[in-house]
């Protein structure tokens, strides 16, 4: 059985399709936001860039000026010492810039996700639920009509559930109408329970 997206009646649908059409933007509108957040946040982590390059750079010449050090007479270890704990310190700076470019890394990937989920997980939490339930009643709805043509179903269903100002504008003994199986009544019941489900009767020979 074909799933019932849409409803037959013309302002319902015409809602059907703007709510759906706008939770398709405000999606869209996250990416391209969530995007944008990305864009602004990895420039934060430059100066770790920097940092790291210029801590790798001084750490290596440090190294090779203790090497060149430890090679000369008189001096040896003792003269090299120095720079081995400035390379070290180096490195230290090296490190730190390399773990501020991570967490700039991480926080421009996540938080961009967090916020877009939240964000469009509410307007789901709103939309999703009314869509679903209208398109399961529809659907059953429309299955029953094209399986069955049972209009006296809908028309029962009519006269439980729809207010008794409606169902007094359609004959002034309803039930009475349904129990001698008048169709014009019948028919007018069942109209009314289907425009609830966004529904049109089918037209099909009162006889």
């Amino acid at each position: 059985m074909k799933l019932k997206l849409y409803a037959d009646t013309p302002a319902r649908r015409v809602r059907q399709i703007v709510a759906d059409g706008w939770f398709v933007v405000w999606v869209l509108l996250w990416i391209w936001l969530g995007i944008r957040l990305h864009d602004l946040i990895i420039p934060l982590g430059t100066p770790g860039e920097q940092l790291h390059s210029a801590g790798e750079s001084l750490a290596s010449n440090m190294t090779a000026a203790g090497n060149w050090i430890n090679e000369l007479p008189l001096v040896g270890g003792s003269g090299s010492s120095a720079f081995e704990r400035m390379s070290g310190a180096a490195q230290a700076l090296a490190d730190a810039g390399a773990g501020q470019q991570e967490v700039v890394n991480k926080l421009a990937l996540f938080l961009p996700l967090i916020i877009g989920f939240l964000a469009v997980a509410l307007l789901v939490a709103i939309w999703l639920p009314f869509r679903i339930r209208f398109i399961s009643r529809a659907t059953a709805a429309q299955r029953f009509m094209n399986d069955q043509g049972d209009i006296d179903l809908f028309a029962l269903r009519a006269l439980a559930r729809q207010p008794l100002k409606a169902l007094a504008a359609i004959d002034s003994d309803p039930a009475g109408a349904w129990r001698r199986h008048d169709p014009q009544v019948i028919r007018a019941l069942a109209r009314l329970e289907l425009r609830d489900e966004g529904l049109h009767l089918p037209k099909v020979s009162d006889g």
